[in-house]
């Protein structure tokens, strides 16, 4: 066994926290950025947020993607027009893309890795979606909402979404699905150029 191998895992240090601030204030910005499109109900929206917990998570280990999302969805509270249900589903499905991403990267650290990790984390996104919104997300929106007014912002676009599991389905899932690729895309398009930088090797 060798040296490298006994000698301990290094843990929390001033530069980790820097980085996962800085990417943590990215995505904080990137979150405020978001936008419609007219083919969804008003309240789902696009954003590239999950793309510097991704960095984070791969550069830092998942701990820290994780951190980077729980940074942008405390700040985005501050704005929060959904009461705080929003940003908590943008943490919780934002987690279930980027933790399971950065394990597999970190196992053997390598551009394939990498590819493998952000496609089972975008399938694990997504198919997490379904579990989050139905159980967690419209059960704290029913509190204050009528089901008919949240049905009905889907069936007036697809008059077939007319129940909530269905509108999760048709509009919920395929956003998030979309949401994970480009943001893989992006990410593996980039991860190479800022490696260095995150994990403070320049």
């Amino acid at each position: 066994m060798s040296t490298q191998t006994l000698r301990p895992a290094r843990g929390i240090s001033v530069r980790k926290l820097t980085v996962t601030a800085l990417l943590g204030a990215t995505a904080t910005i990137l979150m405020f950025l978001s936008f419609g499109l007219p083919i969804l109900p008003s309240y789902l929206k696009v954003d590239f947020s999950e793309m510097p917990a991704l960095l984070a998570s791969f550069a830092l280990g998942p701990v820290y993607g994780a951190a980077v999302c729980l940074i942008k969805n405390i700040i985005n509270l501050f704005a929060t027009t959904t009461g705080g249900i929003g940003e908590m589903c943008n943490f919780l499905i934002g987690v279930l893309f980027v933790v399971p991403a950065g394990l597999i990267y970190r196992r053997r650290p390598s551009r394939k890795t990498a590819l493998i990790g952000m496609i089972v984390g975008t399938l694990v996104m997504s198919a997490g979606s379904i579990l989050v919104n139905y159980f967690i997300v419209y059960p704290a929106y029913l509190a204050f909402m009528q089901e008919e007014a949240i049905i009905g912002a889907y069936s007036a676009i697809v008059p077939a979404a007319d129940t909530i599991l269905k509108g999760i389905l048709i509009f919920n899932l395929p956003l998030t699905f979309a949401k994970a690729v480009l943001d893989s895309i992006i990410t593996f398009a980039l991860y190479k150029r800022l490696s260095p930088v995150l994990k403070g090797k320049v």
